[in-house]
């Protein structure tokens, strides 16, 4: 499997007392988590499906940004 460098912005969501994840280039690919690492976490394991469900079905990885 290649290797990508995704960008990923974490911010903090005081009024939900949750930390919220994206990757920018990839529409869609968000996710949260309850500290900085779990959300760390949560959006690697989410790019990481992202890319290989779109592999399976044949599709490439379109990178916007």
């Amino acid at each position: 499997m290649n290797e990508y460098d995704f960008p990923v912005v974490i911010e903090y969501d005081a009024e939900e007392d949750v930390y919220l994840a994206e990757c920018p280039v990839l529409p869609g690919c968000h996710t949260d988590g309850k500290t900085h690492e779990e959300a760390l976490a949560n959006i690697r394991d989410a790019i990481k499906l992202m890319v290989e469900s779109r592999r399976a079905v044949g599709d490439s990885i379109a990178i916007f940004g």
